[in-house]
């Protein structure tokens, strides 16, 4: 991938960490659902309650935990947040092997993990910057994406079999068991991880680290965000297709398994095959950083991912329409392997030090809190319309969102990778 030895042993404890992390997850998608379903005989309105709900929740209260990220150092938070995932996950198989686990209990935990989460990305990213050089930072990311896609690609299904086989809080233990990994590659690391400094305003003191975050502290990231004219156009960009592309998810399920009659194996290799793509597109992405650049890089990667959505409204029954399914996602998802981890480098690159994990915080709270908003909207509109209509619709959208990508990159401290 190029930069290979210049990103160091703590980036290969980092990277380690974050696989573990991320194959538990993997193997533990789509568990809460079904054990709701499995083992507390959720109806439909508890479901639905616990995919919005808790994530929502969840984000907001992590907003006042950009700031305390912010003045604290970065591995010990991420340290903490992980055995807090760990202990969060691990009470699900307990109250259900004593049988008390409740619907409250599953909400609980949904919420805690959204925080924890958002915490989390937002203290590794800050720790990224400060341990990889600025140009190793797409080659890094690059990385870390391309362990995501193939979490996606193999965690499913393998955590959907040892569900059938060993029960439904099967895969919560393996995501448990994954964080916890990851808490101790963390540790791993090694070195001596700076206090972040922070100056008292004038009549303030400080305490060891400098003044204590206030009030106004919670909008910093959004304020940073919206006044840096690069970062702003990437910003809303990003909410735009995100939010887009997720809310078409439920939509794709219900006319595939609905109308169109597809089985459930064919509905999953229509999601399955195509992650390959983000694996590809993720270990490209360094090397069309350094054959081209940055800017470049990111008006092609993010003007193709915007192209191949509107098709899925034209998918029909049989095995043409699986195969169009495949050919859409896998295209789409490519070219989003390859956006991603450029934008991962050039959001760090584009933020001080100071303000990373202010601004990562502010970026996943809005982003999910679009994203919710967008999918329950879409929902209503398939339920006016049809489902195929609402899928044309934000497809048709999708076209227009590259318009919001940024034509030069001010403040970036250099061009390629």
């Amino acid at each position: 991938m190029g930069e290979r030895r210049s990103l160091g042993r703590p980036f290969g404890w980092l990277w380690a960490s974050y696989s573990a992390s991320a194959m538990g997850t993997g193997l533990a998608f789509g568990a809460f659902p079904l054990i709701a379903i499995l083992a507390l005989d959720a109806g439909p309105a508890q479901v639905s309650v616990l995919a919005a709900v808790g994530p929502a929740v969840g984000a907001l209260v992590a907003v006042p935990l950009g700031p305390w990220v912010e003045f604290r150092r970065k591995r010990p938070v991420m340290i903490a947040m992980g055995l807090v995932r760990c202990a969060a996950l691990a009470s699900l198989p307990v109250a259900f092997a004593l049988g008390v686990l409740g619907f409250a209990h599953l909400l609980a935990v949904s919420v805690v993990l959204a925080a924890a989460d958002i915490a989390f990305r937002a203290a590794s990213g800050a720790c990224l910057k400060e341990i990889v050089p600025s140009g190793g930072l797409v080659a890094a990311s690059a990385r870390l994406e391309a362990t995501t896609w193939t979490a996606t690609v193999l965690g499913p299904p393998l955590g959907t079999a040892a569900i059938g086989v060993f029960g439904p809080v099967v895969t919560v233990v393996a995501d448990a068991v994954g964080h916890l990994l990851s808490a101790v590659g963390i540790r791993a690391m090694g070195g001596r991880e700076r206090r972040p400094e922070r100056a008292a305003p004038p009549g303030e003191r400080g305490g060891a680290g400098g003044a204590r975050p206030g009030i106004g502290d919670l909008f910093d990231g959004w304020r940073f965000l919206l006044a840096q004219p690069s970062l702003r156009r990437l910003f809303c960009n990003a909410l735009a297709v995100n939010a887009l592309v997720m809310s078409t998810a439920p939509l794709l399920t219900v006319l595939m398994l609905g109308d169109l009659g597809f089985a459930p194996w064919q509905y999953g290799l229509a999601f399955g095959v195509p992650c390959a793509g983000g694996l590809i597109g993720a270990w490209a992405a360094p090397r069309l950083v350094t054959r081209w650049d940055r800017r470049t890089v990111l008006l092609a990667a993010g003007t193709a991912r915007a192209c191949w959505l509107v098709g899925l409204a034209a998918v029909g029954p049989g095995t043409a329409g699986l195969v169009l399914v495949i050919a859409v996602e896998f295209a789409m998802i490519t070219c989003m392997g390859a956006f991603n981890p450029v934008l991962a480098a050039v959001r760090l690159e584009l933020t001080p030090a100071d303000r990373v994990a202010r601004v990562l915080t502010a970026w996943s709270v809005t982003g999910r809190a679009v994203t919710a908003a967008v999918t329950a909207l879409w929902g209503l509109l398939a339920a006016v319309t049809d489902p195929r209509t609402a899928l044309a619709a934000a497809g048709v959208l999708l076209l227009a969102t590259p318009l919001l990508l940024p034509r030069t990159l001010e403040g970036s401290s250099g061009s390629r990778g």
